[in-house]
């Protein structure tokens, strides 16, 4: 009897590894599955708790990986990010982008994509008069995310007299603009006051409540405003409402002139839920203020750079110079950026839409070097401070495409690129 081994003849392969096998070649053949790589970063994603050396790979307009040695073969484009860091695209909470007159304000794409942020939010130049004009003319043509505070004065910022009109500061205006516009008003600003009393505020609070928003207040307290920064913080200021230009004591009595220590009611308002925001600029950034604050643990809960056009040049207040001046005061560059990222996102409640680079989230990011050595920084009165760290911005992805890159970190060499198809 010939009993017969159960096997495969020699040179045969099963039908389900020839069908495997096919599935890969066929795989391979749809090309690469990302659009642009970035390997060997140190990313940090503070919404996500990471901070590691991995790679970031996109697809279309959205994160798809954050994982460590993806193959640089699957993507169109590799970009080497080795000994820099990779951050969600800075968020700059409050900034000046409605170009309108001689309001001062800057293009929010050639002020903001160059410092890494792909998210600006304008602080209260439009009102809810003028609010459909700056989205014509800007938020819709920019390739910048722009979001905004619209002003409870309906003129916005324009000049003294409208910003000291109680009869424009119309809540329910304001609200039902907010309701008009969700995707993009994440709030009321009121700003430069300068009559007696709580007008202004109590009028933006009643359309945050009636808009279940946020408001972000720029307020003087001097002695003639009738207004102290106590009573401001603790009884006008809801939970969740952010008071901007932190470190100008015209804004803020934040230390004591006599003692030189924080305030007590500045650690009390922090714990009741108001949110505290740099706002540089020009003015609202001065050393004995920032140093006393962040010697004594009371760092802003946001960074952000009330750039405009008096700011821009010799403050040169843009994210990463601001970010760099508190690294320069002690706060560590990790802190930094969840106080660019992740904080913003969630005082505006747009986390984690944007502030992360979740997977499936839109591909908004940016590439830095920390650089070390001897640097001057200057605060928004004429003092300067030198400082041994300074961040740089060297390229931005907004939406996926890279929109800003300084040093050609995603352009081929000339000479091994190919033929120019074009020669002008």
């Amino acid at each position: 009897m010939t009993i017969k081994r159960a096997g495969l003849q020699s040179g045969m392969v099963p039908r389900k590894i020839i069908l495997l096998a096919a599935a890969a070649a066929g795989l391979l053949a749809q090309g690469p599955r990302y659009d642009l790589l970035l390997r060997g970063g140190r990313v940090l994603d503070p919404a996500n708790n990471i901070d590691a050396v991995l790679d970031v790979a996109i697809a279309g307009n959205k994160i798809a990986r954050v994982a460590a040695n993806l193959p640089a073969g699957q993507a169109v484009k590799t970009i080497d990010a080795a000994g820099l860091y990779v951050t969600p695209g800075l968020i700059d909470l409050h900034a000046h982008v409605f170009v309108k007159g001689q309001s001062g304000s800057l293009l929010p794409d050639d002020s903001a994509l160059p410092a890494g942020t792909t998210t600006v939010v304008d602080c209260g130049t439009s009102g809810w008069r003028t609010f459909d004009e700056f989205k014509a003319r800007i938020i819709d043509k920019a390739r910048t995310r722009v979001l905004a505070f619209v002003n409870i004065v309906g003129q916005g910022i324009a000049g003294s007299e409208a910003e000291n009109n109680v009869e424009d500061m119309d809540p329910q205006a304001t609200a039902a603009k907010i309701r008009q516009y969700r995707e993009i008003l994440v709030g009321i600003k009121t700003a430069h006051f300068e009559r007696p009393g709580w007008a202004a505020i109590q009028r933006a609070v009643e359309a945050g409540r009636l808009s279940d928003t946020p408001i972000i207040v720029d307020d003087r307290v001097f002695t003639n405003s009738g207004r102290t920064t106590r009573d401001k913080l603790l009884d006008q200021l809801r939970p969740g409402d952010i008071h901007t230009h932190t470190y100008n004591d015209r804004q803020l009595e934040l230390i004591d002139r006599f003692s030189g220590k924080v305030q007590s009611y500045m650690h009390e308002a922090r714990r009741r839920g108001v949110l505290f925001d740099l706002g540089h600029g020009a003015g609202s950034f001065l050393w004995p203020v920032a140093i006393r604050a962040m010697a004594q643990g009371f760092p802003p809960d946001t960074i952000s750079t009330d750039l405009h056009a008096g700011s821009v040049l010799i403050p040169q207040s843009d994210m990463p110079n601001c970010i760099s001046k508190l690294m320069n005061l002690g706060m560590s560059l990790e802190d930094a950026i969840r106080r660019s990222t992740a904080n913003p996102a969630r005082a505006i409640r747009r986390l984690p839409q944007i502030g992360t680079l979740g997977e499936g989230r839109v591909a908004d990011l940016a590439v830095f070097r920390l650089r070390t050595g001897i640097f001057a920084f200057k605060d928004s009165w004429g003092h300067k401070l030198t400082g041994a760290r300074k961040l740089e911005c060297l390229l931005t992805v907004r939406d996926g495409k890279i929109v800003y890159d300084a040093e050609g970190l995603g352009f081929p060499v000339w000479s091994t690129a190919g033929e120019y198809s074009v020669i002008p």
